[in-house]
């Protein structure tokens, strides 16, 4: 048996290219830039040095992303591999890998590519393409008082006040690998 799934994040290397087949298939081309961290055996210090990826998404959704993606836009891809090869126009053998992307998660606005999630002053997280409110989390409302706890039982605990959780500022060049 074996597996083909793939999971990368990273930022996009250029704007998505959208083209439609003869047959009406839309197609959407873009590159995916993802870090691989590395120490250098010289100095000890942690490097980053850049892959790059190519990634292709077939279908109706192509024309939504391609309105939503631009350069430096940071996004998270689910899918598959695929190996291609052809002669080239001069005489040589070419290949590429890529990945054929099943599920596409927005990890930065349109308005602010590359640069994460924004929180606002209450504290939640906003960001995304497209934006969506989120709701203010507020505690459960109970539809009756309960009743007293039988003699010997358990009393129910009293209400705390719920507080929203506090943020965490972790990004990629923290994680050391």
């Amino acid at each position: 048996m074996s597996i083909n799934r793939v999971n990368i994040s990273g930022n996009l290397t250029r704007d998505p290219e959208l083209r439609v087949t003869g047959t009406g298939t839309q197609i959407l081309s873009f590159g995916v830039a993802v870090n691989d961290r590395r120490r250098n055996p010289q100095t000890g210090e942690w490097e980053d040095y850049p892959n790059f990826v190519d990634c292709v998404l077939f279908g109706a959704r192509a024309d939504a992303l391609s309105r939503y993606l631009s350069k430096g836009t940071k996004v998270a891809v689910e899918g598959k591999l695929r190996y291609s090869s052809w002669e080239s126009k001069e005489g040589g053998r070419r290949s590429k890998l890529e990945v054929v992307v099943d599920e596409v998660e927005f990890l930065s606005s349109r308005n602010q590519q590359g640069g994460g999630y924004q929180q606002d002053s209450a504290g939640f997280q906003q960001g995304g393409a497209p934006q969506f409110q989120q709701p203010a989390y507020s505690a459960p409302v109970a539809a009756a008082p309960m009743p007293a706890a039988p003699q010997g039982g358990y009393a129910a605990p009293a209400a705390a006040p719920v507080q929203a959780p506090p943020s965490t500022d972790v990004y990629d060049e923290d994680i050391p690998f």
